[in-house]
């Protein structure tokens, strides 16, 4: 069975199919998914669903664009969340440049708090980069997050940013963007990283692969993410499924 390991199926894109969708996962293959936290309101409708679906289990977390909803008393509240018994990781949580605001020092306070919660928690954490490589980089670094252990969601850097991940043994989400015919430079890393360390994920509703760009993205898309990977490293689909599933499933302790 095809293990997702990122998906955002709170989004209100869902909201008129979701239950049908959902039921429809398990007879299609996807035997297991982690919904992931984006804001206090996700976080808290990623419980909600992990609750409702034995097949799901959930990260709470802030996404960097929307720290600015954080303060020391919903941050009490995302620590009571971690407690659950199907929260399985913090996140996601990091760092995103590509537009001005929230601004990057108060990105990077909230990231280091949300990585220190990971630390007392006892969980994994699900990382957010973009375009943010070198500050990531250092705050993990710095916080000793290969100690935290987790997993770079959505890699897009290439294969020497891959490598100073691998050294803290962090896992890699990869997505459908391996099937973009442009993406040479994630590829080249999806080639160098080892199976041990590639986990399969949607981002669902964003970043549907090839032939469906554009499109809203679900986890019934894995399947060509699982071929594109499989054709890099010469190994068969099934190959693919039955590794990826074992290191999500390490990971997350499940």
């Amino acid at each position: 069975m095809i293990f997702e390991s990122h998906a955002h199926y709170d989004d209100e894109v869902f909201d008129d199919d979701r239950e049908a969708l959902l039921m429809s996962l398990r007879e299609r293959g996807i035997g297991t998914v982690i919904n992931i936290g984006a804001s206090l309101s996700g976080s808290e409708a990623t419980v909600k669903l992990a609750e409702q679906y034995p097949f799901i289990y959930g990260a709470v977390g802030v996404h960097p664009s929307e720290i600015e909803e954080l303060n020391e008393e919903n941050f009490a509240h995302l620590r009571d969340l971690c407690a659950h018994e199907k929260v399985v990781a913090v996140g996601e949580t990091g760092l995103d440049y590509h537009y001005p605001e929230p601004g990057a020092v108060l990105q990077k306070e909230w990231f280091e708090r949300q990585l220190l919660l990971a630390r007392e928690t006892g969980l994994p954490v699900i990382i957010h980069s973009r375009e943010a490589a070198k500050d990531t980089l250092d705050i993990m670094r710095a916080l000793r997050a290969g100690e935290i252990g987790g997993v770079v969601h959505c890699f897009s850097y290439g294969k020497e940013m891959a490598r100073e991940y691998l050294n803290m043994d962090f896992y890699f989400g990869i997505g459908g963007v391996i099937t973009f015919p442009n993406a040479k430079k994630l590829k080249e890393a999806v080639e160098y990283i080892p199976m041990e360390k590639i986990l399969l994920e949607t981002d669902s509703p964003y970043l549907a692969p090839q032939p469906h760009r554009g499109e809203r993205n679900t986890s019934l898309n894995l399947p060509y993410v699982v071929e594109a990977i499989a054709q890099l490293k010469g190994i068969s689909c099934e190959e693919v499924e039955r590794v990826t599933e074992e290191n999500a499933r390490k990971l997350f302790q499940l």
